[in-house]
């Protein structure tokens, strides 16, 4: 039986760079944000927003367009707390589901996707065709999201047909 890919372009999203200062504490970002961020290479999703934790007291915050999702609402939220940088513009995503979805980015990605070792709320920061790229999974399905640069997406693109057509 054939394995089931559906790969998508996402739009409409926001995305921003959150760097928390020294002495924030996630109790802090917590009452600040409305959840506890992940402390851990982890996605966690509450209502319209993600954050993707990319390193120590950095996430990268996803958001469905919504106007408390932006880089300026979450400015205001985080002040004194963390910078905040727009990346909207920045990033492509690219998000992909089926059962073929792990063996196609088990191609590319030098990282263990088996169930047992990344599950929903998995995130990591990686390489795939030498470009870098965050990954995150967001069910059982499962369906993964890849953020990447958006100058390198029609590389991405390169690579993501030829391992398509590999399969």
């Amino acid at each position: 039986m054939a394995e089931s890919l559906i790969i998508e372009q996402r739009g409409g999203f926001t995305l921003a760079t959150i760097m928390a200062r020294k002495a924030t504490t996630i109790d802090r970002l917590e009452a600040a944000i409305g959840f506890a961020p992940p402390t851990v290479p982890a996605a966690k999703s509450v209502k319209q927003m993600t954050l993707i934790a990319t390193g120590p007291g950095t996430w990268l915050a996803v958001g469905d367009g919504s106007d408390g999702t932006t880089a300026a609402a979450l400015s205001l939220r985080l002040a004194g707390l963390a910078s905040v940088v727009d990346q909207s513009s920045g990033y492509a995503i690219f998000r992909l589901s089926g059962s073929g979805a792990r063996t196609l980015l088990q191609r590319g990605a030098p990282i263990d996707l088996h169930p047992s070792a990344f599950s929903p709320g998995s995130a990591a920061v990686t390489l795939i065709a030498h470009i870098g790229v965050v990954i995150w999974q967001e069910d059982q399905l499962p369906t993964y999201n890849v953020a990447i640069f958006r100058s390198l997406s029609a590389s991405f693109g390169d690579w993501l047909r030829a391992a398509v057509a590999a399969l």
